[in-house]
């Protein structure tokens, strides 16, 4: 078996060929950009299956980089159960190194610096918003891409210094479009999509095309529609509820990060699994089916 071309916090990448890669999604999780030593077990699936879902449901707005992620659509090296349902198959991209960040909602960051400045990254809001509000139009902050630590949040404006008035504003036009297009796909299923990211790239014709995870519970803020009251620290079937955990028990953001309790790793691989099944209708056991996870082949 080959060794991966690079590591990520989440996941493996791998060569196929020149202009191929394969993507593996782990089951680590990590929170403030920590990787937590307790795993999720089957996040990477539902990570793998949420993205294949959003990948398909956006395709008209913008290409994306899947080419396979079924046994038989990978090499034969991954045709295995190790493999099965976390794997995709893409093309390889020229990665533009910057995250596009969709915020419909007033959370994590943007709530933080709205308390202090009234503003997020260079966006001035309206005054008496609570935590939890939905602003008045969704907007798009950009952040620059660490290899380690923590991305950085900066204004439209200096994003477009670094990377081109042009590619910054289609790429705005890009995010808020997409997630558009998923707020409405979640809102019917009585979900918010309160705030994403999104990562791009060039192929070698120049397109701008959408690659890596895409509206997943790691790159996504998901509440209940049911339970989301503005003020209060919304109910979410995402990470923050292990960043809840982790506050709650005093760790302070530095590695290593402690242990995950059995009840926080049950109750966090439900809501990665609730919010899949929620949004896609589809059941996750019909994912490992169709994925043949467990099968002999």
């Amino acid at each position: 078996m080959q060794k991966p071309i690079a590591h990520g916090k989440v996941r493996e990448i791998y060569a196929n060929g020149e202009d191929e890669l394969i993507l593996v999604a782990s089951d680590r999780i990590s929170a403030y950009d920590v990787i937590m030593p307790t795993a999720i077990p089957d996040k990477g699936r539902v990570l793998t299956a949420m993205s294949r879902f959003w990948f398909s449901v956006t395709r008209d707005l913008v290409a994306n980089h899947v080419l396979g992620l079924t046994r038989d659509e990978l090499p034969e090296a991954f045709r295995t159960d190790e493999f099965a349902g976390r794997t995709m198959r893409v093309r390889r991209l020229e990665m533009i190194n910057l995250e596009c960040v969709a915020r419909g909602y007033l959370a994590g960051s943007g709530w933080r610096e709205y308390q202090e400045t009234g503003m997020v990254v260079g966006h001035r809001l309206p005054e008496g918003l609570r935590l939890g509000d939905r602003l008045p139009e969704p907007i798009f902050t950009p952040a620059t891409k660490a290899t380690s630590g923590h991305d950085e949040n900066i204004t439209i404006e200096d994003a477009a210094a670094q990377f081109g008035t042009e590619l910054v504003a289609e790429l705005e036009a890009l995010t808020l479009a997409i997630y558009a297009r998923a707020h409405a796909t979640s809102a019917e299923a009585g979900i918010i999509l309160a705030d994403t990211k999104f990562e791009f790239g060039h192929d070698t014709s120049g397109t701008i095309v959408l690659a890596d995870e895409v509206l997943t519970p790691d790159s996504s803020r998901f509440w209940p529609h049911d339970t989301w009251t503005p003020g209060i620290n919304p109910a979410s079937y995402d990470k923050q509820y292990v960043r809840d955990w982790l506050d709650a028990s005093g760790w302070d953001h530095t590695p290593p990060g402690p242990e995950l309790p059995d009840a926080v790793v049950t109750g966090t691989r439900e809501r990665y699994v609730q919010a899949y099944e929620r949004i896609t209708g589809h059941t996750f056991d019909d994912y490992l089916e169709e994925m043949h996870v467990g099968a002999q082949l």
